[in-house]
C-alpha cells in the first residue's frame, strides 16, 4: 500500500493542496476481477477496497474526479461510494512514439507515465506502443523508438496496465530476419500483453501469408510472455475485393495463436459484418479513429461528413478536437459488437475523445455525457468552475456546425475559455486548458476572418485585406510545445508536416473565394468567375465543397470517402473552393427535379484528374445508358479548365443527356466504376 499512498500524496502535491479526507487502501483477494474496486465514504474517511493496483488505481481516479479545488482548497462534490466494474473490458489508447504523431515524439518516459496515470484514472487499462516502423522519427525524440519500448514496459508493470505492440508487417522483409528483430523487441520489454498486426495501413499480404506469418509471431511472443494475446485487423489493402472472403475463410479455420480481430480504418467488413463473420471463439476490438478530422473512417460528422470547408481548410487532419458527443453516437452504434477499444491516436489533439471514449467503454449509458466533462475539468483544469468547462467543451464541439460566419455561439466559446482564465489565471499552467483555449482562438479568427471576406466580395473590394488576430496564435501554439511538446508547426516547433497537427501552418487557407476572384480578375476572367456556377431555374449544380449531400436527395450506397483538398497546398487561391471536396465511391446517385420538358440537357462533371484510365465508367439517367467507357469519352472543354479550375488536380467532361431520358422533369442520374470507384467534386445539369 505503500506506492498507492504516495501516489496519493504527489496527486495533492501536484494540485498544490491537501486531501479533504482520509483515504485507506484495502487489499482483498476475494474480489476476482481485478478491475473492480469498491469505495466507501464514512464521514471524512475513505476506504478503496480492491484485489490489487490497477484496481485501487482506478479507484482513486474516482476521488479525484469527483474532487473541486476552490481558493486553493479542495472538496468533494458527492459521496463517492460504490461498487464499480467495467462494462467493457478492453479500454486503451494507442501512444505511437514514432516521427508522424504530433506530440508522443518529444515525450521523455516520464511525460509517458504522467499520461498513462491521467488515462487510468479515467479507467484505462491499455496502452498501446509502436516500434520502429523503419526510419520514422523526428528531430524532437529523446531516444531511439525500440530503445523507449523497455521504459515503457516497465512503467506498465509498475502500474499494472496492459501494454501492447501495434507492429505492422513489411512484406519486402525476410521471414527470418522479421522473427529476429521481433525476438529482440519481445526480449527487452519485461512485460507485453499482446500484439496487433494490422492487415493494411500499412500491410499488402494476402490473409492466407498473412495468418502464416501472423502465426509465427504469435508462438514467438506467448512463448516468451505467456498469457499475451494476437490481435489481427480485418483492415483490407486498396482495391483487392477478393480480400474479406480471404480474411473469413482464415478465420474459419479457427488458428489456436489469434485471439482477437480488431476492426479498423480500410476495413474490410462493417462492425456488425465484422462481428458476425468472426467465429465466436475470439472477440473483435474496436480501432477507431478519434484522431483524425478529414480523410479518416471517422470524419467531423462522419455520418453527414459536412463539415464546413473553411473550417477543414484552417484546422485540417488532426487539429485540437473535441467532439463528445459525436463519439457518445458512434459508441452507441458499435458497442454491441466489440469487447472494447483501443483508439487509433495521434497526441494529445484529441485527449478529450480519449477519456470520453474510456468513460463510455467503462459505464455505457451508466453515466451522463456531462458528468464525464466535468469529471474532466475536476481531474484536469484545477480551479476551473467544472461546470463552465463542460460548456466550453461542448460549445467547442458546436463551433464546427454550419458556416461559421453564421455560428454565433464561435464569439461565446471563446468569451467563456477566456474568462476562466481571467478568473483563475494559474490556468496558464495548465496544457489542457491552454489545448483548448487555442482551439476556441483558432475557430474565432477563422469566423471572423470569413466575415471579413464575405463582406468584401459583396462590395466587390476584391483588394481587401483581413487585419489583425493571427500574431495571438502563435505565442499561445509555443506555450503548448514548451509544456507538453504538441508540434503546431513545421518550422518552429519541428511538426512532420502541415497535415500532422501543425494548425499554425493550415489556418491561413483561404476560406472564401476572394483570393481566387483576385488571381482571377488580374487575368481579366472576374466577370466569368463570378457567374461560374449560376445556373437556371430549370437547371442544377452541385458542389460537394459548398452543398450538403442530402441536396442529392437519396443516400449514396456503400461506404463513400471525402476526399478533402482545402488544407492541403494546392488551396492557394488558384481554384475556387466549390473545387475543395472530391467524392470517392463506386456509385453516386443523384433524383433530380424541376428540368424543362423536351428539352436536351448536357452533364458537365469535374472528375478528379488522377481518375482517368478505368474504362467500366457508365453513367445512366432514370435507368437508360446515356454513356459508357472511359471518362475521356465525353466532350472535354480544356478553355473551361484552364479559366476556372486553375493549375490543380480537376477536369471536366460534358456527356448528353437527351430529353427523351427525363420522365416529366425528373431526373434519377447514377455514375459508376465497379473498381476504383468514381472521384468528382461538383457537376451540372445544364441544357444542350
Amino acid at each position: 500500500m505503500v506506492f498507492l499512498q504516495q501516489l496519493l500524496a504527489e496527486e495533492f502535491q501536484r494540485r498544490g493542496c491537501e486531501c479533504p479526507v482520509k483515504v485507506s487502501f484495502v487489499e482483498d483477494a476475494s474480489i476476482s476481477n481485478k478491475e473492480r474496486f469498491i469505495v466507501v465514504q464514512n464521514g471524512d474517511e475513505i476506504t478503496i477496497t480492491a484485489q490489487g493496483k490497477r484496481g485501487h488505481i482506478f479507484g482513486l481516479g474516482r476521488l479525484l474526479r469527483k474532487l473541486e479545488i476552490v481558493d486553493g482548497k479542495a472538496r468533494l462534490v458527492c459521496d463517492i461510494s460504490g461498487d464499480f466494474s467495467p462494462r467493457k473490458p478492453i479500454r486503451g489508447h494507442q501512444l505511437g512514439f514514432r516521427g508522424n504523431n504530433n506530440t508522443y515524439d518529444a515525450w521523455t518516459p516520464a511525460q509517458f507515465r504522467r499520461y498513462e496515470l491521467d488515462m487510468m484514472f479515467f479507467g484505462a487499462n491499455a496502452a498501446e506502443h509502436v516500434p520502429d516502423e523503419g526510419g520514422n522519427l523526428s528531430d524532437l525524440m529523446p531516444m531511439m523508438p525500440n530503445d523507449l519500448l523497455p521504459h515503457v514496459s516497465a512503467i506498465a508493470a509498475e502500474l499494472d496496465m496492459d501494454i501492447g505492440l501495434w507492429y505492422p508487417i513489411d512484406h519486402k522483409q525476410p521471414e527470418a530476419e522479421a522473427l529476429a528483430e521481433r525476438e529482440r523487441i519481445f526480449k527487452s520489454m519485461p512485460r507485453l500483453d499482446y500484439l496487433f498486426i494490422p492487415g493494411s495501413d500499412p500491410g499488402d499480404l494476402p490473409p492466407d501469408e498473412l495468418f502464416v506469418r501472423g502465426g509465427d509471431y504469435a508462438r514467438l511472443m506467448k512463448e516468451l510472455h505467456p498469457g499475451s494475446k494476437m490481435w489481427i485487423s480485418a483492415q483490407m489493402p486498396h482495391n483487392s475485393p477478393w480480400w474479406p472472403g480471404q480474411f473469413k475463410e482464415e478465420l474459419e479455420k479457427l488458428p489456436d495463436w489469434l485471439d482477437g480481430v480488431i476492426m479498423g480504418p480500410n476495413h474490410a467488413f462493417s462492425t456488425e459484418r465484422c462481428r458476425r463473420v468472426t467465429p465466436a471463439r475470439y472477440d473483435v476490438r474496436l480501432y477507431p479513429d478519434i484522431t483524425h478530422n478529414v480523410r479518416c473512417e471517422y470524419p467531423v460528422h462522419y455520418n453527414l461528413d459536412d463539415w464546413h470547408f473553411a473550417l477543414a481548410s484552417t484546422l485540417s487532419r488532426e487539429s485540437v478536437n473535441p467532439r463528445p458527443r459525436e463519439f457518445q453516437m458512434l459508441h452507441r452504434q458499435t458497442r454491441g459488437f466489440v469487447s472494447g477499444s483501443v483508439s487509433y491516436s495521434e497526441g494529445v489533439n484529441d485527449d478529450v475523445n480519449k477519456m470520453v471514449w474510456t468513460d463510455l467503454d467503462w459505464f455505457g449509458d451508466g453515466i451522463e455525457l456531462r458528468e464525464t466533462l466535468e469529471d474532466y475539468a475536476r481531474l484536469f483544469l484545477w480551479g476551473a468552475d467544472p461546470g463552465r468547462a463542460a460548456d466550453g467543451i461542448l460549445m467547442l464541439e458546436m463551433n464546427w456546425q454550419g458556416d461559421p460566419a453564421e455560428n454565433l455561439g464561435i464569439n461565446l466559446c471563446l468569451a467563456l475559455w477566456e474568462d476562466l482564465l481571467a478568473k483563475t489565471p494559474s490556468l496558464a499552467d495548465n496544457w489542457r486548458f491552454n489545448l483548448l483555449l487555442f482551439r476556441a482562438k483558432c475557430d474565432a479568427y477563422v469566423r471572423q476572418k470569413r466575415l471579413f471576406e464575405l463582406d468584401a466580395i459583396a462590395r466587390a473590394d476584391y483588394d481587401a485585406q483581413y487585419p489583425a488576430g493571427r500574431e495571438l496564435l502563435f505565442p499561445l501554439g509555443k506555450t503548448l510545445f514548451e509544456q507538453i511538446g504538441i508540434q503546431l508547426d513545421v518550422e518552429n516547433f519541428g511538426g512532420k508536416a502541415w497535415e500532422r497537427g501543425c494548425t499554425l501552418d493550415t489556418i491561413d487557407r483561404p476560406i472564401t473565394d476572394l483570393p481566387w476572384l483576385r488571381r482571377q480578375r488580374e487575368r481579366g476572367l472576374l466577370e466569368q468567375s463570378l457567374k461560374r456556377n449560376e445556373v437556371g431555374p430549370d437547371e442544377f449544380y452541385f458542389s460537394f465543397a459548398h452543398h450538403a449531400r442530402n441536396t442529392l436527395a437519396c443516400p449514396q450506397v456503400g461506404e463513400f470517402y471525402l476526399n478533402f483538398h482545402g488544407d492541403r497546398d494546392s488551396n492557394d487561391g488558384s481554384v475556387p473552393t466549390c473545387a475543395l471536396q472530391v467524392f470517392d465511391n463506386l456509385l453516386l446517385r443523384a433524383r433530380l427535379g424541376g428540368f424543362a420538358q423536351g428539352q436536351d440537357y448536357k452533364l458537365r462533371v469535374t472528375w478528379f484528374r488522377p481518375n482517368l484510365k478505368s474504362d467500366r465508367y457508365k453513367i445512366t439517367a432514370n435507368g437508360k445508358l446515356v454513356f459508357e467507357g472511359k471518362i475521356s469519352g465525353g466532350e472535354a472543354d480544356p478553355a473551361f479548365d484552364e479559366a476556372m479550375l486553375g493549375p490543380a488536380y480537376l477536369q471536366t467532361r460534358t456527356y448528353a443527356l437527351p430529353a427523351d431520358v427525363f420522365e416529366t422533369g425528373c431526373l434519377a442520374l447514377e455514375l459508376s466504376e465497379p473498381f476504383s470507384g468514381v472521384m468528382l467534386g461538383e457537376f451540372w445539369v445544364i441544357k444542350g
